[in-house]
């Protein structure tokens, strides 16, 4: 009897026939890649519209892949025809997951390994890259569109697409396995408030009291993880900010998509090859309070920059956004106090701690949980100094309950009871929300 473990003679020539398949067309996308370059006029090719260009070129392709004499399909040519515009006009094997509005983060461990994130959960992907060398070129084209260069004597490099999507890179010899990539999508329309509800993340009642704490120019602190939608939140909290106010933004890579006319967006700069050139959050910060903003929108604290952030909250400039990667709101404030050591200042943690209790008023925390859905899990107010602790509050909270046999969070947004002590402020500023929102209990039960 044959061995079901032992992949049979058929089988073993089912996968050699596909292998040598998957080789012959890739031998022909580079041969007709090579000829397409020998004949197109690169100068034209930038200085003409790039549609009117691929138009013309589409059937030049075509009759490059006949040329061949491979006996392929009708599909099959198209196919092939679009692989070699990719390579020619867009990212090579990427356009494809750059296409798909479900893609949220590609992964390229290596040129045989692509991994993708889609709806919260990361699966492989059966995109490839020819070799090492495909890999690096598509690297270094899209790092020089951002003036940027990619070598061995500078072997990482962060930029980002046409579409705002981050991208960090890193090569041998620090990346021993060939070529590394990652993606973090940010799409063209960014995820609006409707469907933050319709994905159950966040409850209307929650969505009410943040809208009034904006409004009413509170200093709010958005926490969370890696791929939790931090910035995502932070867009949608952004929205609330009255549109006749002067908004100035701080990032490291431009991605917030405000919709006021009144905007004024800043991107730090990293040093060049030689070590020199740089532009740092803090010294973009120190700049913006000279340039009479209303609100100040800082994309992540992550460095010397919190002490200025803080001295900025209490200094008149009220109503100021951020984010920053930590996993609970008690977590957020002991990041903020090793951040603020790193000035270079000796200043009392007790002052750092009063200063941190009179600056920030709320903390959203913002957690990606098991099931891959990104939910809002607190909202804590700060309250005060007791002693040397600075006293939190929890205002709104999900509540874990279960995991069901397909791995769904089932859990209730609730309402803690507590009566924020902002609100005095949120009236005084015109707003007035009903006592009820507060009123203790399930709000909204998920995964059940």
């Amino acid at each position: 009897m044959k061995s079901t473990m032992n992949p049979t003679s058929n089988e073993i020539g089912r996968r050699n026939g596909e292998a040598k398949g998957s080789r012959a067309v890739n031998d022909i996308k580079s041969i007709v890649h090579r000829q397409l370059i020998d004949r197109l006029d690169l100068s034209r090719v930038r200085d003409e519209n790039k549609e009117d260009v691929k138009r013309q070129i589409k059937p030049v392709i075509l009759e490059l892949i006949a040329g061949q004499g491979t006996p392929l399909s009708g599909s099959e040519r198209l196919t092939l025809a679009d692989e070699v515009m990719n390579e020619v006009f867009g990212f090579g094997p990427l356009e494809v997951l750059l296409n798909d509005p479900d893609v949220s983060d590609i992964l390229v461990n290596n040129c045989h390994e692509v991994y993708v994130e889609k709806k919260g959960k990361i699966e492989k992907s059966n995109i490839r890259f020819r070799d090492d060398r495909h890999l690096l070129q598509i690297i270094d084209r899209i790092v020089s569109r951002v003036g940027r260069r990619v070598d061995e004597t500078s072997p990482m490099v962060d930029a980002r697409l046409p579409d705002g999507s981050r991208v960090n890179a890193i090569i041998p010899p620090l990346a021993l396995k060939g070529p590394a990539l990652s993606i973090r999508r940010f799409g063209v329309n960014p995820v609006r408030l409707e469907q933050l509800l319709e994905y159950q993340s966040v409850i209307p009642e929650m969505v009410e009291f943040l809208e009034g704490a904006v409004r009413s120019k509170l200093n709010i602190i958005i926490s969370g993880g890696t791929g939790s939608g931090k910035t995502t939140l932070l867009n949608v909290l952004s929205s609330f900010i009255p549109s006749n106010e002067r908004i100035i933004t701080i990032e490291d890579s431009a991605e917030l998509m405000l919709q006021q006319p009144h905007v004024v967006q800043l991107e730090t700069r990293p040093p060049n090859i030689e070590g020199l050139g740089c532009v740092s959050q803090r010294e973009l910060l120190f700049n913006t309070l000279r340039m009479r903003p209303d609100r100040i929108i800082l994309g992540e604290v992550r460095g010397a920059e919190a002490l200025d952030m803080l001295q900025a909250m209490n200094t008149g400039h009220e109503g100021s956004l951020t984010t920053i990667h930590s996993n609970s709101p008690r977590d957020a404030l002991s990041r903020i106090e090793m951040m603020v050591t790193m000035s270079g200042l000796e200043i009392p943690m007790k002052s750092v701690r009063q200063q941190m209790s009179s600056a920030i008023d709320l903390i959203v925390q913002a957690t990606r949980l098991i099931d891959g859905k990104r939910r809002i899990v607190c909202i804590a107010e700060v309250v005060g100094m007791e002693g040397e602790v600075v006293t939190m509050q929890d205002i709104f909270q999900f509540q874990q309950e279960d995991v069901d046999s397909d791995g769904n969070v089932i859990g209730s947004f609730v309402a803690t009871g507590v009566r924020p002590r902002c609100i005095n402020r949120l009236e005084r500023s015109g707003i007035r929300l009903s006592a009820d929102i507060f009123k203790p209990g399930a709000r909204l039960r998920v995964g059940g």
